[in-house]
């Protein structure tokens, strides 16, 4: 374990907000450990509330990493600066977490200072770019991944890997019995949720099409109530002023498992908050956009996974709908959902089902599983 005498200093790069939250909560853990360590980094409001001396914020509405093509320079100077940073200052880990593309950067430039490096969250190899492992093993000590499959996938890659849990299910507990029941179930008075995502670009391209996809359900279903999550506060303001006329619902901030758990039906951007859905046992329907052109060009080749979403990966079937790419037109996905209001059984079978895919992300509690191996590489 470490010296309690000695001063630590670890490097955290997060660009996004599932990932803030996720550093801001080893931070947290490791600040509780009795150990002496300051956090620098580059992040976003919840990764230094918890502690964190930012160099530069990542997450939010003015700087959006993802968006590399739209931001190149940005981009540059912001790895340029905590490349910098390792190279010149005393460091003793550096903790990358998600974000490959931005992220390999720095690890690099970890592995070139002689600085050991811990991956919090396994870049997605397995679905698309799987030649990327070369790169990750030079630059990788310590990989942490999420999804249960990924450590057997990964070891027999050559690396140093295990599987720590789920953040997003740290707080949460998951029963056999906490799946939904549909036997009075009435279509004609439904609740459904709606999240379209936690990035700028994502809401920009699916919040529309959810609110359109709404507004159908309520002309057949006119008792229906929608809850619409954001992330932040910023996130429901731009939600708010991008309304379309005619529909009207609820918002809540940071809620998903909470609000997925008191609907009867969610509507959900690809990514992280689907898991979060699972937790729930709630039915859903997966959306995410992309350009029709990209896709038949580049994207259908890249990607290697027979299903797209996370929920129908784990599965191993398609479980609930995707439509992964959605183009642009709403039909196909409200021509998915229809049946599944009539048919009380189906509903209950999926939630059960959901249930039972999440359980094993749960088993272990990935803020204590990382904060442990986190004291063994400062040794």
């Amino acid at each position: 374990m470490p010296d309690k005498n000695k001063k630590y200093r670890i490097v955290i790069s997060a660009a996004e907000p599932s990932a803030d939250a996720h550093c801001a909560g080893l931070i947290t853990a490791l600040n509780e450990s009795g150990y002496d360590i300051e956090f620098v980094g580059v992040g976003g409001p919840k990764m230094a509330e918890a502690g964190c001396e930012l160099l530069e914020a990542t997450v939010g509405k003015a700087v959006m990493i993802y968006k590399a093509f739209t931001h190149i320079w940005r981009y540059y100077k912001l790895i340029k600066r905590l490349t910098g940073f390792i190279k010149s200052n005393k460091v003793d880990l550096v903790i990358v977490c998600d974000s490959p593309a931005f992220n390999f950067h720095i690890a690099k430039a970890a592995k070139r200072a002689g600085v050991k490096t811990l991956f919090y969250v396994a870049p997605q190899l397995w679905a698309w770019a799987s030649w990327r492992i070369h790169k990750l093993r030079k630059c990788c000590d310590k990989l942490c991944c999420i999804l249960p499959f990924e450590q057997e996938w990964f070891g027999r890659r050559g690396m140093d890997v295990v599987f720590v849990g789920n953040p997003l299910f740290d707080k949460l507990e998951i029963g056999s019995d906490h799946y939904k029941r549909y036997e009075e179930f009435n279509p004609e008075k439904a609740r459904f949720a709606l999240m379209p995502g936690s990035r700028t670009a994502e809401i920009e391209s699916l919040w529309g099409p959810m609110q359109q996809i709404a507004l159908r359900l309520k002309e057949k279903y006119p008792q229906a109530s929608f809850i619409t999550v954001a992330v932040d506060n910023e996130r429901e303001q731009l939600l708010r002023k991008t309304k379309i006329g005619g529909f009207e619902c609820e918002y809540k901030i940071g809620s998903v498992n909470q609000t997925a758990g008191a609907v009867d039906f969610t509507i959900v951007t690809s990514g992280s908050a689907t898991l979060e859905v699972t937790a729930a046992g709630c039915p859903m329907v997966i959306i995410y956009q992309s350009s029709r052109i990209l896709w038949q060009l580049v994207g259908r080749w890249l990607i290697k996974t027979k299903y797209l979403s996370l929920v129908n990966i784990l599965a191993g079937k398609e479980l609930v709908p995707e439509f992964m790419p959605y183009f642009t037109s709403i039909e196909p996905i409200v021509e998915s959902i229809e049946p599944l209001l009539q048919d009380r059984d189906k509903l209950t079978q999926i939630s059960g089902e959901l249930i039972q895919l999440a359980q094993p992300l749960a088993v272990k509690k990935a803020r204590k599983e990382v904060t442990k191996i986190v004291l063994e590489m400062l040794d």
